[in-house]
């Protein structure tokens, strides 16, 4: 499972958000500056303030960080 935790005015979280659903890869969307509870797991799971974060089964991934996203989803450039 995918989730991202974004922020609605977030540049890099909407391109991440396009990024995936390009591959069709479903995921899902929390909103930290609506949820103060996922806001302190985001930081617990990640040491981060600062979104995107992404949770991919048990990685994280801190920003829109490409490599890395294509690398734990197996996605070949």
């Amino acid at each position: 499972m995918v989730i991202i935790y974004s922020t609605p005015t977030c540049v890099y979280c909407k391109t991440l958000k396009e990024y995936l659903t390009s591959l069709n890869i479903s995921y899902k969307e929390v909103d930290v500056s609506q949820d103060e509870a996922q806001l302190e797991r985001m930081v617990a799971i990640s040491g981060q303030m600062g979104v995107p974060v992404v949770e991919i089964d048990d990685n994280v991934v801190v920003g829109f960080d490409k490599e890395r996203i294509d690398e734990i989803l197996k996605i070949k450039s």
